[in-house]
């Protein structure tokens, strides 16, 4: 059996350190105290077996959301059996070991709180992702919008082009038509001039006696 002293500096006074510390001296089955010093440390007594204190050691140096142990200085002795259990000293005007309960409770809403904001930013970071694939799904579809835009515009010019060649056309043809039928005419107004000159010559042909 021997004795550990050690003492703590870092952020580990009113964040619940001296709790964490007892409960681990408790669960390691050693003896002893742990009180805060006035200069903002905090002084570890230890006695127990060998192969324990050298755990006790380890664990006791915490770097949570709350506490943050920067050294441990720590000297050996032989146990003097003086310690029944592990406890934490508390001087007059201290708060009781309610507010350690209060600090590991707050620890664990932080770290639940920090857990809860990691799962929010996962979720939000996956929903700004698929409103992202969303938007340039949605660019695509305008993009094809407008390609079919686009073609329509194409399919209305070719249209207005072939408007355009048939008012030609028909301008043409009824031109065409015009020129006939002022031919036409012509050639019927010679033919009945023909006509009518025959029928005069078999009329005076006919007053001679010559048909």
């Amino acid at each position: 059996m021997i004795r550990l002293t050690a003492i703590v500096s870092g952020k580990v006074q009113e964040v619940g350190y001296r709790a964490r510390v007892v409960d681990i001296a408790n669960a390691f089955g050693l003896k002893g105290m742990i009180e805060n010093l006035k200069d903002g440390r905090v002084k570890i007594i230890a006695e127990g077996e060998d192969e324990k204190l050298k755990w006790f050691e380890f664990a006791i140096d915490i770097k949570n959301t709350l506490i943050s142990v920067s050294s441990i200085v720590k000297t050996y002795s032989p146990a003097t059996g003086d310690f029944e259990n592990f406890g934490k000293l508390v001087t007059k005007g201290e708060t009781d070991s309610r507010l350690d309960t209060a600090a590991v409770y707050l620890k664990e809403i932080v770290v639940s709180v920090n857990k809860m904001n990691d799962n929010l930013g996962g979720k939000m970071d996956t929903m700004i992702a698929r409103q992202d694939q969303m938007l340039d799904k949605q660019d695509q579809m305008l993009d094809k919008q407008d390609q079919m835009l686009d073609k329509q515009d194409q399919m209305l010019d070719k249209q207005d082009q072939m408007l355009d060649k048939q008012d030609t056309t028909i301008g043409e043809i009824q031109a065409l038509r015009t020129d006939l039928k002022g031919y036409m005419d012509m050639r019927f107004k010679r033919i009945e001039a023909d006509l009518s000159e025959l029928k005069d010559m078999k009329v005076a042909l006919k007053e001679k006696g010559l048909i």
